[in-house]
């Protein structure tokens, strides 16, 4: 095998070495059934237990109690923009938006092609530098739900409290730190999140439903776009992603296994303070984007001051196994995107070339 390179790709994004390997390892002969798992009926019995299983570790990963459904659906995060008002909106209702990034901006265009939704807060003005801080917004009392993106993958922010939207639902986009971090589900009626940050391969979207929420899906939506379809069938409505639902169901048990996400939390913060240290540090050589307060753990976006030398950092960065680091294009700069499976040697790596090209180019 070649050597394998340091992924900071913001996703697809790195998995975990050894899911990988079992994953290599059953790939021809699942579970001695001389088939592959690509290959068998996801009515098969021995499927239907990975299907299961994935569900149940899910479920207990998050503490996650009986009025919560775990689904698995298709057509990534973007289409949950468009079935979140479609299930959860009732006709005539308004929803609330908070826009602070590209991801979010793109929930509130889908969600008012059908309908009504407020956007009582952007942070566009300052180019998505930060998100609200806890209070800084008044929620609609009679919003159907409140909507928001925990973490944005392009401008490098992120939530660090859960919104107190009173008796309105939270509906929140995880699709880029959820299991990063524990959360309370309470305040929550639905979360979602494609699988290909931190959970997976891309293929397949969690969604993490209260049973009050689903129970509004309108009896006239098509069957696989109804939660309350999907949640009855157990996510079996129809053939259902097999491979990416299997290959999330181990990363959840090596999760399980190391402790849980209050172990996950404590490794990203320490690979986030290393990694932002060494920018705070550079004496501006290197500009952070997000406000202090509002710096993601998972994606860390900042800029050169010469940005002419931008484009020079991520070829060299990649010739030194460093992968996956230029901006996104609608922003340009770096990205270093450290999800779970980056390991704080990865981090490291980095932080030792950040030092190397500023010795050499400030």
């Amino acid at each position: 095998m070649s050597q394998r390179v340091h992924n900071f790709g913001a996703g697809p994004a790195a998995l975990p070495l050894d899911v990988l390997k079992r994953v290599q390892a059953d790939l021809l002969d699942f579970e001695s059934t001389g088939m592959s798992i690509l290959e068998m009926s996801h009515r098969s019995k021995v499927y239907d237990r990975v299907h299961q299983e994935a569900m149940a570790d899910i479920k207990t990963l998050l503490g996650a109690s009986d009025d919560y459904e775990v689904l698995f659906m298709g057509g990534g995060a973007r289409t949950q923009f468009a079935l979140v008002p479609m299930n959860l909106r009732p006709s005539g209702a308004s929803a609330d938006y908070w826009t602070t990034g590209n991801w979010s901006r793109l929930a509130i265009a889908e969600a008012r092609k059908a309908g009504e939704a407020r956007e009582p807060w952007s942070s566009e003005e300052t180019g998505h530098d930060r998100v609200p801080q806890a209070g800084e917004v008044e929620v609609d009392p009679a919003a159907a739900y409140l909507h928001y993106t925990s973490n944005n993958t392009v401008a490098g922010t992120q939530y660090h409290h859960v919104p107190d939207a009173g008796d309105v639902p939270l509906v929140c986009d995880m699709s880029s730190d959820i299991f990063s971090r524990p959360v309370d589900l309470t305040p929550f009626g639905l979360i979602y999140a494609g699988a290909q940050k931190n959970l997976g391969p891309a293929g397949v979207t969690v969604v993490i439903v209260r049973r009050d929420l689903w129970e509004r899906s309108p009896a006239s939506l098509p069957d696989t776009l109804s939660y309350a379809k999907m949640a009855a069938k157990a996510s079996l409505l129809n053939t259902p992603p097999v491979f990416a639902i299997y290959i999330a169901g181990l990363v959840v048990k090596k999760l399980l296994a190391g402790g849980g996400l209050g172990e996950v939390e404590a490794r990203n913060n320490s690979k986030a303070a290393t990694l932002y240290g060494a920018i705070d540090g550079s004496e501006g050589f290197y500009q952070g984007h997000a406000q202090t307060a509002s710096r993601s753990l998972m994606n860390v976006t900042f800029r050169l001051n010469q940005q002419d030398l931008e484009p020079v950092f991520i070829a060299e960065a990649a010739e030194a196994g460093l992968a996956g680091l230029k901006g996104h294009r609608s922003v340009g700069g770096i990205r270093a995107s450290i999800y779970n499976a980056i390991s704080a040697e990865s981090v490291a790596a980095l932080v030792g070339f950040m030092g190397d090209f500023q010795r050499r180019h400030g």
